[in-house]
């Protein structure tokens, strides 16, 4: 489960891509064609967008001279003042388009470091603008879609072909691309964008599945990064199969952490007056939708692809326990459906979920046997029943990829001059373990972790603790003392305070927050 036009520069890097050695290539100015966005509008009226294209080989094995290519859609807002660095971000996904990041990343800068940096986002290959897009099934989204909790063998037999059918229509829509869709693969267009930017060595700030190619990327060439921020981190040493497992059980713990929230304002919402009794409310209402959809459009998975946010991010909270207060108590689904409308997945998601599945499905093996994944699956929802089907099923494809996988990419950042690893405790999408297994892989970073956290993504969002040692890190290379050793925190911050509660009403401030995080991330 996911953890987001120039002049086309053409064949601009031949030579650029052969595999990392020890020695530092020398930089070339900027050869990128900047100018206005034609599809990008920046996130506020202060920050300038500009967009570029760049040309990478689709094989990085075989180089430039094979011909064939993909187009790296990209964007940059320009240092305002005297450049002293590039910072390139990534959201995370994997699958997610990158470029709005840019600008929603140099906005949350504080001014002298928006003045020293250009912020430069990509739409990694398969995805968003960049060329050629993974394409699978656009149909695959239409509501309602079957219920993810199979209530029989025969229920399960058509999820399973369902997944493979998801999986053959990848490979026909897309064949060529989807055995060039690894992290190593995204790990080496980071690099020729390096290159094509002109310089030595980029910072770097990766989110979530950001955070894995971030490591990727320093692992591969450690003497190109400067600095180092991952945030929300995924687990260097579990694979993508074994870490959807654990991923559930800790989106599954987050959700408790939204049901306790709920009943402590019984009083705004009605759903129950302690954290069990709202999710029973919350699959009581589950169990509904699976007997009769809502309007013909939000059946049990809908409903479980919309409140999966609150996992995600506190700011969703106010909105989801509306949205449900609204339905559960007060039978008025409007809420509901506009959340839905807003934030559900539609045919616009295959690019996406395409581009995800290539990724993850490659990067590792997959279990051939359908019997572990039933098991894995049923003792999970048995302790962990929020998402735990579901999130078998959004993987269930990768048993049945056309491409082959290749090994897991073993992360060793110990060539890093430093790193600063930032994480929430309850954090959903990520479990906290990942944050301690990649300190120790990053012996002269330093880890931050926000206790009592439940946010996926913590930085520039708000916490004096997190934002300022942040950006003192990117200001000039300060990292808190080294005190957790090895597997542990260097530092702790206090967690910011969870929402206060909203009234249940059809239109709220709490609605469009958590509608922009969606289109941030």
């Amino acid at each position: 489960m996911r953890y987001v036009v120039a002049k086309l520069v053409g064949a601009v890097v031949a030579g650029v891509l052969a595999a990392s050695g020890t020695a530092v290539p020398a930089a070339a100015d900027d050869i990128l064609d900047w100018s206005e966005c034609a599809d990008l509008e920046p996130p506020d009226d202060e920050i300038l967008l500009e967009c570029a294209e760049l040309s990478v080989p689709l094989d990085h094995g075989r180089g430039p001279s094979a011909g064939e290519t993909v187009v790296l859609a990209l964007s940059r807002v320009p240092a305002s003042g005297q450049r002293r660095g590039v910072l390139v971000v990534n959201p995370g996904g994997p699958g997610s388009p990158g470029r709005a990041w840019a600008g929603i990343v140099a906005m949350r800068l504080p001014d002298d470091l928006r003045a020293a940096y250009d912020v430069v986002g990509f739409d990694p290959r398969g995805t968003g603008a960049s060329r050629p897009a993974v394409v699978c099934d656009p149909a695959y989204f239409a509501p309602v879609r079957p219920d993810t909790v199979p209530a029989d063998e025969q229920a399960e037999q058509e999820l399973v072909d369902r997944a493979a059918a998801y999986a053959r229509a990848c490979a026909e829509h897309s064949g060529p691309l989807l055995h060039h869709m690894t992290t190593v693969d995204h790990a080496t267009d980071l690099d020729a964008l390096r290159r094509a930017l002109g310089v030595a060595q980029i910072d770097y700030l990766g989110y979530s599945y950001g955070t894995y190619l971030g490591a990727v990327y320093a692992t591969r060439y450690p003497e190109r990064v400067r600095r180092l921020v991952l945030d929300s981190i995924v687990h260097p040493g579990r694979p993508w199969y074994e870490g959807n497992v654990a991923q559930s059980r800790s989106l599954d713990a987050t959700a408790r952490h939204f049901f306790a929230w709920a009943a402590r304002h019984h009083d705004t919402y009605g759903l129950g007056t302690t954290g069990d009794q709202v999710a029973d409310r919350y699959f009581a209402l589950r169990d509904e939708l699976a007997r009769q959809p809502l309007a013909g459009l939000l059946g049990p998975t809908e409903l479980e692809t919309l409140v999966l946010y609150v996992a995600y991010t506190s700011a969703a909270w106010p909105p989801i326990a509306q949205a449900l207060s609204a339905q559960v108590v007060h039978d008025d689904s409007t809420l509901l459906l506009d959340l839905h409308e807003r934030l559900g997945e539609d045919a616009a998601s295959d690019p996406e979920y395409g581009a995800y599945l290539a990724t993850e499905c490659t990067d590792a093996p997959w279990p051939a046997d359908w019997g572990r994944w039933r098991e894995d699956a049923v003792k999970t929802h048995r302790d962990a029943p929020f998402i735990a089907w579901n999130n078998v099923w959004y993987n269930a494809p990768c048993r049945f990829w056309s491409a082959p996988a290749r090994p897991w990419f073993d992360v060793d950042g110990t060539a890093v001059d430093s790193a600063l690893l930032l994480h929430a405790t309850a954090d959903g999408p990520t479990p906290v373990d990942g944050a301690y297994a990649m300190r120790a892989r990053f012996p002269h970073g330093r880890l931050v972790i926000e206790d009592g956290g439940v946010d996926h993504g913590i930085s520039l969002s708000g916490n004096p603790c997190i934002d300022d040692t942040l950006t003192a890190y990117l200001r000039d290379g300060t990292l808190p003392a080294a005190q957790g050793g090895a597997d542990g925190a260097d530092l702790t911050c206090a967690a910011r305070p969870l929402p206060e509660p909203s009234p249940v009403q059809k239109d709220s401030e709490d609605a469009r927050t958590v509608l922009r995080y969606a289109q941030e991330r």
